[in-house]
């Protein structure tokens, strides 16, 4: 379940006192927030806990209070937070009165609290509850597997998906009549929704449509992936689908389209899987992505891999060169995971691996053919490959192979590797658009460091290389005293692994500065790498 205010009140560490709406702490808190606009309304969306000092209300006066606490209330906002002894020693009358007559839970925040406290508990209450839901989902998903793996037929795997949504579930064929039910009461149910099945059957697949009421809803998803369903799944709940039972249903879709459309479903169900697998990993959850690999990709998970991004030239595709690496990776015994991704594919392969070696030959072949006329580019792919990476920085392997995909499209070549561009002097790339990619490469983690609010290295960086070391003078420009930029220094040493005593290093640095300002000039809106 999300936090609710009555959480936040029994949390401990919080100290807060319930001044007005005890009767409705069992709101959801979707997020806290600290506002002294006289009508934060218009920034609000609804199941906020608001966090005031009232600097810019006269909370003594009872008609404004009413007007503030009403709009509020109106707009959703899940309860007021009131920090006292701050403008305020005591939370004022008239506030709390507006709360209970508009209804709205009033929170009195101790000054020893600091609004950021609730707000990290909040957000720590959140991130519990969706990992539960996760965790309960991938549970869900390995059940349902190993019911689907048994060959037992569809029964079981039904059983246990009705389980986990605790509802019912059913099963249809193409022509809508009801295969298999979980528990057996639901196939009379199942058998009422059979005119429902058919609309569905009609439309392309994957589709999905909700049916009935919120006390008895039902849930109606079709299974296949041609242009005609080759079945339908049922789930009857009680409400609407949490998160975990939104994994169970997905699971249940995708195992069923399996068993009903074998050949094809197959294909498609790896590739969402390795979807799955590779948005993981790109959005920093290597322990999710293991769990849901299984044997399928878990091997490449556990030695270094290369990431790579094949972009079709006009009138081809990336298909052949996908074909190719997977052919050499059966061969071998080597796990691949593949993405499509519109005309681009995703490749994850094992670094050194078969798979790489047959990339990078694919691409001599193609360097070495005649150039073709424009419009007959057949079978042409570009190529770019990132250095050899493991689980935890696929995000950063990502970037790499977009960056040397740029490059290598730039240079009309068939495969660049990343290391070619972080690789040697400075010089060398000043003749070539990898200017842009070695900037990225040196600063990126001092920018992010910075973007997290917990310093201005950059600035330091450049105000003291601008001053030629000159501690006092760079200090000047940034305002600060010499000791805290100091501090701020040794930390781009420590971040970069870099001396700033090496004349090459300060160099390639102001050159990546240059560089990034530069761009960010060129293109509005934005900034940094």
């Amino acid at each position: 379940m999300p936090p609710t205010l009555a959480s936040l009140v029994q949390h401990s560490a919080l100290k807060l006192t319930v001044r007005a709406g005890a009767d409705r702490l069992d709101t959801p808190v979707r997020w806290a927030h600290a506002s002294e606009l006289t009508d934060p309304v218009p920034y609000m969306e609804g199941g906020e806990l608001l966090l005031v000092t009232a600097t810019n209300l006269d909370a003594e006066d009872g008609a404004a209070m009413l007007r503030y606490v009403r709009r509020l209330a109106a707009a959703g906002v899940a309860g007021l937070g009131f920090a006292v002894g701050v403008n305020y020693e005591d939370v004022p009358q008239p506030l709390v009165d507006a709360a209970d007559e508009a209804g709205l839970p009033l929170l009195e925040v101790p000054r020893r609290t600091p609004f950021l406290a609730i707000s990290k508990a909040v957000s720590a209450a959140i991130a519990a509850d969706q990992y539960r839901a996760v965790t309960a989902g991938f549970e869900a998903q390995r059940e349902l597997t190993r019911a689907a793996v048994a060959g037992d037929g569809p029964g079981e795997l039904l059983t246990r998906l009705a389980a986990h949504v605790d509802g019912w579930a059913a099963l249809y064929d193409t022509s809508g009549a009801v295969v298999a039910a979980a528990p057996d009461w639901a196939a009379r149910r199942a058998a009422r929704l059979t005119p429902d099945v058919e609309r569905l059957r009609d439309r392309p697949a994957p589709a999905s449509v909700v049916v009935g009421d919120t006390d008895d809803r039902v849930e109606l998803q079709s299974l296949g992936t041609g242009r005609r369903a080759r079945g339908a799944l049922a789930v009857g709940t009680g409400g609407a689908l949490g998160t975990a039972e939104r994994y169970a249903v997905h699971s249940a879709v995708a195992l069923l389209t399996l068993t009903t459309a074998r050949s094809r479903a197959l294909q498609g169900a790896e590739q969402r899987l390795g979807a799955a697998v590779l948005r993981m990993l790109l959005a920093g959850q290597p322990d999710h992505a293991r769990a849901v690999a299984g044997d399928l990709y878990g091997g490449l998970l556990d030695a270094p891999f290369r990431l790579l991004i094949a972009e079709a030239a006009p009138a081809s595709t990336p298909e052949l060169l996908a074909e190719t690496m997977e052919a050499a990776a059966a061969r071998a015994g080597e796990a691949l995971l593949t993405v499509p991704e519109g005309e681009r594919v995703v490749v994850l392969a094992a670094d050194g691996g078969a798979a790489v070696a047959a990339c990078a030959a694919y691409a001599e072949a193609q360097d070495d053919r005649p150039a073709r006329e424009p419009g007959t580019e057949d079978g042409e792919v570009v190529v770019g490959l990132s250095a050899p990476s493991g689980p935890i920085a696929v995000s950063a392997a990502y970037k790499q192979a977009e960056q040397a995909l740029s490059v290598a499209r730039r240079r009309g070549r068939a495969l660049v590797e990343h290391e070619e561009l972080a690789a040697g002097s400075v010089l060398p790339l000043l003749a070539d658009d990898a200017v842009r990619a070695f900037a990225d490469g040196m600063l990126r983690a001092l920018y992010e460091h910075d973007a997290k609010g917990r310093g201005d290295l950059v600035a330091s960086l450049r105000a003291w290389l601008s001053r030629h070391g000159q501690w006092d003078a760079a200090a000047a420009d940034l305002g600060v005293h010499r000791h805290t930029l100091r501090y701020r220094m040794r930390r781009v040493e420590e971040i970069l692994g870099r001396s700033m005593d090496d004349p090459d290093v300060r160099m390639e640095l102001w050159l990546a500065l240059k560089v990034t300002t530069a761009a960010a000039s060129a293109t509005p809106g934005t900034s940094g790498t």
